[in-house]
């Protein structure tokens, strides 16, 4: 059965009425992206997405940020597809155009060139005076035409290559907004897995990762509301960003965790990066923009590896992820690093 049927006739105005009022229960903006997700939810269309919907509701994260990384990770590369192949299309189209004036323009040459040459020719002959006449009339002609066609093609050249160029920007800005997190403008899940692959392969190995995880979001979220959870989010992002050394790579990892690629670092410098990150989060006492309302500070917790030869991606963002989530046991607020990798470093 078409997936799309489901939206069709009375079933599909019952499914759309479902999905708006589960929006509200879960206090989302009725927003495209919003609606496509969730009503497929409902519709039962995606079982992967429903279950990991159900499932990360139950743990309790919060909707928003859920909602916005599930839609990136289950539709963003369908929407990123469809506007690269129109957007493809559209230079396609404009740079067959320019052939065809090119090839149009070539044998407009080549007739121009061809009257040039019977011209010589009954120059050469001797022709009589009322001939020749008539011959440059021709040739004037035939040169004005010429001239007009040249400026003719120009101005399409000029304007094809203008064309041509706000494509060019507009596939750079949907492959940015593909990979980037609308929330805090760091790299998003994608591009980190992608950058994460490249990087150890073209490193040997020699990459820190650092996995970070805001402690008690949630209750800040039950607390305060979604709103000043998105603003510490961006904070998070905002230290991130003034502590990323040299090419180290920050990304929003899913909801509240984050992520720090260090590629040609060693295990201190990665560890000296992390407890960095942790001073300067739990330095800074929040507070609510629209009132100035204090909130207190925030803490974060970190959990580093460094890749050991032969490991594969998920292997390395597993063992970083075990530190963070011993940090998290042993109290949060501080910086754990795999023993192991410090007696290899040492």
């Amino acid at each position: 059965m078409d997936a799309n049927k489901i939206f069709d006739g009375a079933d599909g105005i019952a499914l759309a009425r479902g999905a708006i009022d589960r929006l509200a229960q879960v206090k989302l903006s009725t927003t495209p992206f919003h609606y496509e997700l969730w009503a497929t939810h409902l519709s039962g269309a995606r079982p992967a997405l429903s279950e990991e919907i159900d499932r990360r509701l139950a743990l309790g994260d919060a909707p928003s940020a859920l909602s916005e990384e599930l839609y990136e990770r289950y539709f963003g590369s369908t929407r990123l597809s469809v506007e690269i192949i129109e957007a493809s299309e559209t230079i396609a189209r404009e740079l067959t155009e320019v052939a065809a004036s090119l090839r149009d323009a070539g044998d407009d040459t080549g007739l121009y060139s061809e009257a040039l040459e019977q011209a010589v020719q009954t120059f050469e002959s001797g022709a009589d005076r009322a001939s020749t006449q008539t011959l440059l009339r021709h040739l004037a002609v035939a040169t004005r035409d010429m001239a007009a066609k040249n400026r003719e093609l120009s101005a399409q050249m000029a304007a094809s290559s203008r064309q041509v160029e706000t494509l060019q920007s507009t596939l750079q800005s949907v492959k940015l907004e593909a990979l980037t997190d609308g929330l805090t403008g760091l790299a998003n899940r994608k591009y980190f897995d992608e950058t994460l692959r490249r990087e150890i392969e073209r490193n040997g190995g020699n990459v820190c990762l650092l996995l970070c995880d805001i402690d008690h979001f949630k209750r800040f979220n039950d607390t305060w509301g979604h709103l000043v959870g998105d603003q510490i989010i961006r904070f998070i992002a905002q230290v991130l960003r003034a502590h990323g050394e040299g090419d180290a790579f920050s990304a929003r990892y899913g909801g509240e965790e984050f992520a720090v690629i260090m590629p040609r670092a060693s295990l201190p410098c990665a560890v000296a990066a992390g407890e960095a990150i942790n001073r300067a989060v739990k330095a800074k006492q929040l507070a609510r923009r629209s009132t100035g309302e204090v909130l207190g500070a925030v803490t974060i917790s970190i959990g580093i590896a460094r890749h050991r030869a032969g490991e594969r991606p998920n292997e390395l963002i597993a063992r970083a992820d075990a530190q963070l989530y011993s940090a998290k046991r042993e109290g949060r607020d501080r910086v754990n690093v795999d023993n192991t990798d410090r007696e290899l470093a040492a």
